[in-house]
């Protein structure tokens, strides 16, 4: 008999999943293509709804019956209350955002800092924003903290265990932040969560095999989605195509590693060459896009074919549908998309490029924010009914 009752509990949490999984990805959905969607009846369906509406996580709406024939299916929307914090340490700036289930970024607050934070000033910095944001999130439900972290993180308990541009080793996040806060916080690797967040809302919506790759101020990272689930690894660590090495340079990255792509391609070089110091993420390609002067060119022709052989052994070795590029990277493929292309197609099996697409990210500046709240979303949305305990 328990068995029986906890079959049941388990069908009905996996269908309250599934139903707010769906309306997470595709936004509102009548009730009549929830139940075409899942395979469940209308009843069901009204009944998982009305389940939903009552966590307070989703609401119910008249439709637009204009030139409809017959009574309309309500719309099931989620509720904009429902929302997470996003963190996102860097080695320049802290951002922390409030991101909601709808996917929809409703604040950013950036503290910038002139030297390298260590753990515990990010964490303390954290708690003291998150506590003056309280009057914001009274009223609201906030699922929990995901922190994206530019560097190696062991998933299971949140401590990033190495971190080279930030300087950090072995740094427990979740659990001081939760301490501090009160809210479950999820830690992963930045990139990672881009992956995430572009697999769900961007440039690999609706594909089951996507590679990220994102430039940084903290160098060059990498997420991978294969058949629809992020690939992590035994602890969490997969994805650094920063340190895969592309050529037979003495040049080290952040970890030492010579001849590596985040040894060969950086963001710093590409400032020196542009003649500037420091820029905004939309400022620097702006500036790199409108210089074509010898210089500027031959520095990034020549990251230019780094970035193609490190795409291309990740096509060879993953097969994607799409490669996702981030940040400087993005502003790079800008430049001169053909030699990315003709650099890419020179070291990749033609069979595994057939169908690939290479392009920017979608999500831009809000693709982190929406990544990391997604990792603190992730318990809710396996079991809604967590939201009530």
């Amino acid at each position: 008999m328990a068995n029986g009752a906890g079959t049941t509990e388990d069908v009905r949490r996996s269908n309250l999943s599934a139903t707010l999984g769906i309306l997470y990805r595709s936004g509102p959905v009548s009730r009549a293509a929830l139940s075409k969607r899942t395979g469940r009846n209308r009843s069901t369906i009204a009944s998982l709804v009305t389940d939903l509406v009552d966590l307070g996580l989703v609401e119910e709406r008249d439709p637009d019956s204009l030139g409809q024939v017959g009574r309309p299916s309500p719309v099931v929307t989620i509720r904009p209350e429902v929302t997470a914090i996003a963190v996102n340490p860097e080695i320049d700036v802290l951002t922390i955002g409030l991101v909601g289930l709808d996917g929809k970024v409703r604040r950013v607050i950036r503290h910038e800092y002139d030297r390298i934070p260590s753990a515990t000033e990010v964490l303390s910095i954290t708690a003291a924003v998150i506590a003056g944001m309280q009057v914001e999130l009274d009223g609201l439900v906030v699922a929990g903290i995901g922190v994206a972290v530019p560097g190696q993180v062991r998933t299971g308990d949140g401590v990033v265990r190495n971190a080279p541009h930030l300087g950090w080793r072995d740094e427990p996040l979740a659990e001081p932040l939760t301490a501090a806060t009160g809210y479950p916080v999820q830690v992963a690797n930045d990139a990672a969560l881009g992956a995430l967040a572009e697999h769900e809302f961007g440039a690999g919506r609706g594909k089951d095999h996507l590679i990220y790759l994102n430039g940084g101020a903290s160098g060059i990272g990498g997420g991978v989605i294969s058949d629809g689930t992020p690939l992590g690894g035994a602890s969490g660590y997969a994805g650094e195509f920063g340190h895969v090495r592309v050529s037979s340079s003495d040049v080290v990255d952040s970890a030492g590693i010579a001849g590596t792509l985040e040894a060969e391609v950086t963001r710093a070089e590409l400032l020196e060459a542009l003649g500037l110091t420091r820029a905004e993420p939309g400022q620097f390609e702006a500036a790199l896009l409108a210089d074509r002067s010898t210089g500027v060119a031959a520095v990034v022709d020549r990251q230019l074919g780094h970035l193609g052989t490190a795409i291309a052994g990740a096509i060879n070795l993953l097969n994607p549908q799409v490669v996702a590029l981030g940040g400087f990277l993005a502003a790079l493929q800008a430049y001169d998309p053909d030699r990315l292309e003709r650099a890419v197609a020179a070291s990749t099996l033609a069979p595994s490029l057939e169908g690939v697409r290479i392009t920017a990210a979608e999500l831009g500046a809000d693709l982190l924010m929406v990544g990391a709240a997604g990792l603190a979303f992730r318990p809710l949305l396996a079991d809604p009914a967590s939201i009530s305990r």
